[in-house]
């Protein structure tokens, strides 16, 4: 049962909230992870050895770091635009790279912590002197609106981590056909994308041994009760991750262990758990060739390369504008 008065938001966060636990089942979405202490969780996170992404990642752009650049450059320049640009870990391989090559180039990092953001840009500053940075603090929508207007010489759009994995499969499909109506026929998207694998492996990602992804996924329950002025009990929830391999879906959610009754004093909603009622916080949707190549049919577009790690877990996709007949 939910008691609900309030219909007056002041922050797209609080519309997300009331509309997510008021709606069956209940949903919050993981974009609100990013506070400072979901940001310092997340960098942990990319550490463990049970996540596999980050660092196979790496090292897909660490063995392929010249060709990559090489095939980015264009005799006028170009602009690299980051989305979700985090902590530039991986990013900074190829620009260290650019600036060695003295290649003519911007780099646009865009995400949506200024936190994450201004860290990203002080280490640039001090381990990439005069590297040309101009951060972009924002939602992916907001960026997307704008992309069209940097025309004026090739651009290379940048997506790793495999972040479009967590948008369900329409909201993929819409976000790269916002991506390839600003893209013009030079311009590339390079994106990662995480496969589909051993089930355990990619079960093992999400529950790691030392509880640092429970405690992420918690996290959004306590930035809530910061800015919302509620009284979730962090603790009274258990994280659960789920994977199906036929889908290549791996969802996660946060379940309550009893029965219990949270206010959200900011938003006037009470909100009634049944004991194991689940709140779903998180999609990461895995891949393969033939999943590839149908979103990129469903966007105007077409896979012209990529990088993969010995293993396959992981792969770096390539896409440009497909030509118009």
């Amino acid at each position: 049962m939910i008691q609900e008065t309030k219909t007056m938001f002041k922050t797209p966060f609080e519309a997300d909230v009331y509309n997510g636990l008021t709606s069956y089942p209940k949903k919050l979405s993981s974009k609100y992870f990013y506070d400072k202490k979901g940001d310092e969780l997340f960098q942990q996170i990319m550490a463990l050895p049970e996540y596999y992404l980050t660092g196979t990642e790496f090292g897909i752009l660490e063995e392929n770091v010249a060709e990559i650049t090489r095939i980015f450059q264009a005799q006028s320049g170009f602009d690299l635009i980051e989305l979700g640009a985090g902590d530039g870990k991986k990013t900074k391989i190829l620009l260290r790279h650019l600036m060695k090559e003295k290649i003519n180039f911007k780099y646009l990092p865009v995400d949506i912590s200024q936190n994450v953001l201004e860290q990203l840009t002080d280490s640039l500053l001090t381990e990439i002197p005069d590297i040309p940075v101009e951060p972009q603090q924002g939602m992916y929508a907001e960026v997307l609106g704008k992309l069209a207007d940097f025309k004026s010489r090739k651009k290379v759009i940048l997506f790793l981590g495999s972040n479009l994995g967590n948008l369900p499969v329409d909201a993929a499909v819409a976000f790269l056909n916002k991506i390839s109506a600003a893209m013009g026929p030079e311009d590339l998207l390079f994106m990662g994308l995480d496969q589909k694998k051993d089930p355990q492996v990619i079960l093992d990602a999400y529950n790691d041994s030392q509880g640092v992804t429970a405690a992420f996924n918690r996290n959004i329950l306590t930035r809530i009760n910061r800015e919302m002025q509620a009284n979730f009990d962090p603790d009274a929830f258990v994280h659960w991750p789920v994977y199906n391999p036929e889908s290549g879906t791996a969802k996660s959610f946060l379940v309550s262990k009893k029965e219990q009754i949270v206010h959200l004093k900011a938003l006037d909603l009470v909100v009634n758990f049944k004991a194991w009622e689940s709140i779903h916080t998180e999609i990461s949707q895995k891949y393969d060739e033939h999943s590839v190549n149908w979103l990129a049919a469903q966007a105007e577009l077409k896979v012209s390369g990529g990088f993969a790690d010995k293993n396959g877990y992981f792969k770096d996709y390539i896409f440009t504008k497909k030509a118009q007949i």
